[in-house]
């Protein structure tokens, strides 16, 4: 196969200390913006995608070629991430420390839409995130913020396809709901 068709999985799998660069560079935003919807905080969040690629990049490392070549490389990195974030929502939960204001659910670099936004409303919405129960939260988060198929959400938290395709719904349902109460 030609360099220029090859998947960034072959790529690794041909040369991972060439190739994981481009990794951290098409991934950490989208994993970033995740883990920030997640965990609410846009400190975790950070640490969160650096412990996200620094865990990929020593699993890879230890991997044959062929194995690498053939991961689902979204599914396989949220697979990290969302488990990362599960540890830090727990953790949060024996110990918060933050409040509603702390939370911070934008993007590290606002592009126009976001700064179209109604901050209120961004405001709201994460605090109506925050408050859907985990399962709920992170379902919603990589089917509609990262936009993973079912399939590899289910992979990513451990979960069958049909439990997360339910609990996606039942969170969508609980924000919709919750919003309409607050009139946005």
């Amino acid at each position: 196969m030609h360099d220029h068709a090859a998947t960034l999985q072959e790529r690794l799998a041909a040369d991972l200390d060439g190739w994981f660069p481009e990794l951290i560079r098409s991934r950490q935003d989208a994993l970033f913006g995740g883990a920030l919807r997640m965990v609410g905080n846009r400190q975790d969040a950070e640490d969160i995608t650096q412990e996200t690629l620094v865990r990929a990049y020593r699993a890879l490392s230890g991997y044959p070629p062929e194995r690498i070549a053939s991961l689902r490389l979204e599914g396989w990195l949220w697979t990290i991430a969302a488990n990362l974030c599960r540890n830090r929502h727990r953790g949060r939960m024996r110990s918060p420390t933050e409040s509603i204001g702390d939370r911070d659910l934008g993007s590290p670099e606002p592009g126009p839409e976001r700064l179209a936004l109604d901050v209120a409303g961004q405001e709201l919405l994460a605090a109506h995130l925050a408050a859907l129960p985990w399962a709920m939260r992170s379902a919603v988060v990589l089917r509609h913020v990262v936009g993973l198929p079912y399939s590899e959400i289910a992979e990513a938290l451990g979960r069958p396809v049909g439990t997360v395709k339910a609990d996606v719904h039942r969170g969508l349902d609980r924000l919709r709901s919750g919003l309409v109460e607050e009139e946005i």
